[in-house]
């Protein structure tokens, strides 16, 4: 059975990085997830792939990349985060939208993203302050977009390629991407070449629902690719009752309290995944109970 992978090649006397990921049962569950309408899944899909083929870059497994997009359009904020492990989550301000552009035929990811605004990255590598690249969106199709983030922030020129292939019983059918990175020193030969590749290759998601694997597509574009690595990539949120109840310590005390007057518990939704977590009125009470404790050591230290 075909799985979500990631591979990652080099061409061209190693000029070339190209890294292509089949990510359809990743979109899928973001899918189901979210209950995203088509343009909805095909925008949050399209970063969520890229994403996770940026992450492909770091070695520690926590380290992690997070993409921000809001172009001001129906869309709203789109966020993606995925970690060295190959986890990815996300989620779109409005996931409830479905429209298709009558030029194309296609799913109009451009119009309900925006070009009003910006594509944010961020790479938490562990160390003390995160690196934090941003450019202005282009066309708001996502792919172009990360094209010039990489060439603006990176200063590596790129050929990116993503997709969302959307069935007829609205599930996700396929969905990959593909980023081809010119290296520092790649000969003008390698320009043209990459050039011509681009022009002549298939969209990625006719290639992965054609049930071609990512090294398939690799070796079908670079006859002389060299396979580096292949890694799992997977949706997967890792939040859990405890983490909130943690955060919930993180809140005023007067907010706490209010909550244990007013509502005599609480329930919590997870952004990234949207499960609801519900607490008891003795689990605030712990909570406002660690709230204080923390307090005070604070207050001990000062």
């Amino acid at each position: 059975m075909m799985k979500d992978k990631l591979v990652i090649a080099e061409a061209m006397n190693g000029s070339v990085r190209i890294r292509a990921a089949r990510t359809t049962d990743l979109v899928e569950e973001a899918r189901k997830c979210h209950g995203l309408f088509p343009t909805s899944c095909a925008a949050l899909g399209r970063v969520l792939t890229v994403d996770a083929i940026m992450a492909s870059e770091m070695k520690d497994p926590d380290a992690r990349t997070v993409v921000t997009i809001n172009g001001h359009g129906e869309a709203g904020t789109i966020v993606a985060q995925a970690d060295g492990a190959g986890n990815v989550r996300g989620f779109i301000g409005n996931p409830q939208l479905y429209y298709v552009n009558e030029a194309t035929g296609k799913l109009d990811v451009g119009r309900i993203v925006g070009t009003e605004g910006t594509l944010v990255v961020t790479k938490d590598l562990g160390l003390k302050e995160p690196f934090t690249g941003v450019v202005n969106l282009r066309s708001g199709e996502i792919g172009d977009d990360f094209a010039y983030y990489f060439a603006i922030s990176e200063q590596l020129p790129s050929v990116v390629s993503v997709g969302v292939l959307i069935g007829t019983d609205a599930a996700v059918q396929a969905a990959g991407g593909m980023i081809i990175q010119l290296l520092p020193g790649a000969s003008e030969e390698a320009f043209d070449r990459v050039e011509a590749i681009a022009k002549a290759m298939k969209p990625i998601s006719t290639y992965i629902d054609e049930g071609k694997l990512p090294e398939e597509i690799i070796r079908l574009l670079f006859e002389d690719a060299n396979i580096l690595e292949e890694r799992d990539i997977r949706w997967h949120c890792g939040c859990s009752k405890e983490h909130f109840l943690d955060a919930m310590a993180l809140i005023s005390e007067a907010d706490l309290i209010r909550i244990l007057e007013e509502d005599h518990g609480a329930e919590i939704t997870c952004q990234y995944c949207s499960t609801t977590y519900t607490f008891s009125e003795e689990e605030v009470r712990s909570a406002l109970e660690k709230h204080r404790n923390v307090e005070n050591r604070e207050r001990f230290n000062r």
